[in-house]
């Protein structure tokens, strides 16, 4: 297992300035964004689509550094009803699919996506309660009409390309959770997965080492975040988990994302980095800082810090005691 870091956080640096920073910092593995939220500030997507010898030069920049790109990313909104931004994102996620292939990149992480509630919606619609019976009907017709067909045609479109489909466990959109994660995958194709990130399990009072076992049993981890989530038990009294209060918000907010062990303690990271390594997820965790009271460096240097001191970097040994 090895640690690295999703790049957007030094989406200012050039780079192999943002390489050399992380190289040193201790990491050994990149997560690259491509377009769509992230940005692509370290991916000129259609040069390198265009060109072998650029693809080559990049990758020897990265791999003459000692380090690995564990994913490209490019997380948007295929299916919204924005049909700009739905044509943004898909554009963003094939490109990215075909230059993951290209390159020997395994997983191209996104979200899932978010339909709107009808044909002519103008907004994505998030269902989160079964009655009034509306809404379960919403959620009927946006997995039915919009969510299975766009990943069926596309995730073995991944497939094909000998691509992985990480998507993130996200709140806003339709896989949010284990179940519909797997849920997906069964109508779909095993291309599709996880980018697990902790830190949206919390808020959502799902236990992390739970959800690694519930999908590691089924070989449907394909990326991890590393990300912590301090919920604050007084704001949830007041404002329950479902908080629409803005990030910053921090003295009153439910939960608010901190860097690894702010949130949760290093033995519970320590937990889970057993529990994938148990389960079969033996690949990268990558460092995603959206602390809002820390600096970006003190944030990731604290991240490091903590999962180099859990991480399962080698092999386990022959049972010499058995």
């Amino acid at each position: 297992m090895k640690v690295g870091v999703f790049t957007v956080l030094f989406s200012q640096k050039k780079f192999e300035e943002m390489l050399d920073y992380v190289k040193d910092a201790g990491v050994k593995a990149v997560e690259i964004g491509t377009g769509g939220y992230p940005g692509n500030a370290h991916c000129d997507i259609d040069n390198l689509l265009e060109s072998e010898e650029l693809r080559k030069d990049y990758m020897e920049k990265v791999t003459s550094r000692g380090l690995e790109i564990s994913a490209f990313s490019c997380h948007g909104n295929p299916i919204s009803p924005d049909e700009a931004f739905a044509k943004e994102s898909h554009e963003a996620l094939v490109k990215t699919i075909k230059l993951a292939s290209l390159m020997g990149v395994p997983v191209v992480n996104c979200f899932s996506g978010t339909a709107g509630d009808h044909e002519g919606a103008k907004y994505p619609n998030w269902p989160v309660t079964p009655w009034p019976n509306e809404y379960g009907d919403i959620l009927k017709w946006q997995w039915e009409e919009k969510l299975i067909p766009y990943w069926k045609e596309w995730g073995q479109f991944a497939k094909d390309h000998n691509v992985k489909i990480g998507l993130e466990l996200h709140g806003g959109f339709l896989v949010h959770t284990p179940y519909t994660l797997l849920k997906l995958r069964e109508e779909t194709c095993d291309a599709i997965g996880a980018n697990l990130d902790p830190s949206h399990l919390w808020w959502q009072g799902i236990d992390p080492v739970a959800a690694i076992k519930i999908l590691g049993k089924e070989n449907a981890i394909h990326h991890f975040h590393a990300k912590d989530t301090y919920i604050d038990q007084d704001n949830v009294n007041m404002y329950g988990l479902i908080d629409m209060q803005p990030y910053g918000e921090v003295k009153t907010r439910a939960w608010t994302f901190r860097s690894v062990g702010c949130g949760h303690s290093v033995q519970e990271w320590s937990d889970m980095i057993s529990a994938l390594r148990t389960y079969g997820y033996d690949f990268v965790v990558s460092i995603e800082h959206e602390d809002p009271i820390m600096s970006i460096e003190e944030g990731f240097a604290r991240a490091v810090k903590n999962l180099n001191s859990v991480v399962i970097e080698e092999k386990p040994s022959d049972m010499w005691w058995v």
